[in-house]
């Protein structure tokens, strides 16, 4: 059996050029989704999830899928494409300390990041999702309001930026706030206002 030597030591622990973690990241040519179908936005650019319904019992699914009621109760094998709300409750919350293993993407120098598990306002469907930057876990409380928007998770080879749903903790009153205000990540396609 013949060993190959690796050029660097790469674990979960450091980062390494072999690993697509070191360098410098491409400069945005255009926005994507990460993955498609998980979110789209409206007309004002105010993003919402896309889940499903089952036309026969109301049970939600999140992420979306055209068939299969996870409801053990139902035979129904029809789910509808849906709009989920933009707001609920935080559920519960975790802050990840270290950088993801490889394959998977992670700045350098990695930035811990609060990950929120929000209960949907009108579906009481939970909903995973990372928690805007700046925001970690000594900022959330379990019982708080959260809404839906966008963020960047990585940048590809190709200059395409991979945008993914997050959550933010919910100003007090704004009931359809634009995720591409001042200060705010933009929502998918759209730019940083000024």
């Amino acid at each position: 059996m013949t060993i190959f030597p690796l050029p660097q030591n790469c674990n979960t622990f450091q980062f390494c050029a072999c690993a697509g973690y070191a360098g410098p990241v491409p400069e945005v040519t255009r926005r994507e989704p990460a993955i498609d179908g998980w979110f789209a936005t409206d007309d004002a650019g105010i993003p919402h999830l896309v889940g499903s319904k089952c036309p026969q019992c109301g049970t939600y699914v999140f992420p979306p899928r055209e068939n299969n009621c996870p409801n053990p109760a139902c035979a129904g094998d029809t789910l509808e494409s849906v709009a989920l709300s933009r707001r609920g409750r935080l559920w519960s919350y975790t802050e990840n300390r270290y950088a993801p293993p490889p394959p998977y993407p992670a700045p350098d120098p990695f930035e811990p990041f609060a990950v929120a598990a929000v209960e949907l306002a009108d579906e009481g469907l939970i909903v995973l999702g990372k928690v805007v930057e700046g925001t970690l876990a000594d900022d959330l409380k379990v019982g708080m309001e959260m809404e839906l928007t966008t963020m960047p998770l990585f940048t590809d080879d190709d200059g395409v930026e991979r945008v993914v749903h997050a959550w933010r903790v919910a100003r007090a009153g704004d009931d359809a706030e634009r995720s591409d205000e001042v200060g705010a990540p933009p929502a998918c396609g759209g730019e940083r206002r000024k």
